[in-house]
């Protein structure tokens, strides 16, 4: 069974009555929540879909009643209805990812994903970016079919499909899988995430910084062509 637990359906729901213009039947809400969570199986899927996977409710309806007695939503005959309070928590939770704009031209994830390219490269890695749904990926050669290590820059957005994506990569070819966040103020967030819903790779999975991530590009630039010519064989 990989449906989530029911306090992390809470904020999809806030963030899907948010985007619909506030209210919806609770009905509808049960299929498009599926988007949330990458991690739900075809098989489950299908089940939610036609309306007979009861956990799946369950669970709906559980992160429904926390919401309404949070006071972030009103429930009424089915019709979920977002508060203002509800709605300043959504908003809040989608400002979390936000970059800092002052930092943002360094900071940006394409830039993040530029360095780790390159980082890649210092350390004798071929490297990918945007290589099927990886932000980067490391293979030892360029004729390698493994890839040795792969990267999830989340800047913004749902943290649970960037670890499904790299649960799949380790799960698949124990691929080295990291996640790069933002900044400090989101690893608690991505730690509880790990904790609750992917403890299968909690032991295997580094979780970084775009600032250590810039620390490290800026460390091995100077280097970068000397550590080349002594990791070639």
């Amino acid at each position: 069974m990989s449906l989530p637990v029911s306090s992390l359906i809470e904020m999809p729901i806030l963030q899907e009555l948010s985007a619909t213009g506030g209210s919806d039947d609770v009905r509808y809400l049960y299929e498009r929540l599926i988007d949330y969570f990458p991690q739900i199986n075809e098989s489950e899927t299908a089940e939610i879909k036609r309306g007979m996977n009861k956990n799946w409710r369950k669970s709906v309806q559980k992160a429904g009643k926390s919401l309404d007695e949070k006071n972030l939503l009103k429930r009424v005959n089915g019709l979920w209805t977002i508060t203002g309070r509800g709605k300043e928590t959504a908003e809040a939770e989608a400002l979390g990812f936000t970059l800092i704009k002052s930092d943002s031209e360094q900071s940006s994830h394409v830039n993040i994903q530029k360095f780790l390219i390159e980082i890649g490269n210092s350390l004798g890695f071929f490297t990918e970016m945007e290589f099927e749904y990886y932000d980067v990926v490391w293979r030892e050669t360029e004729k390698s079919q493994r890839i040795s290590h792969v990267f999830e820059v989340q800047s913004k957005g749902n943290l649970d499909s960037a670890f499904a994506k790299l649960k799949r990569a380790y799960q698949s070819q124990r691929s080295k899988p990291f996640l790069v966040l933002t900044s400090e103020r989101d690893l608690n967030r991505a730690r509880k995430s790990l904790a609750q819903e992917f403890q299968d790779i909690e032991t295997v999975i580094e979780i970084l910084t775009f600032t250590q991530i810039k620390q490290i590009h800026q460390n091995l630039k100077p280097i970068g062509e000397i550590l080349k010519k002594l990791l070639e064989s």
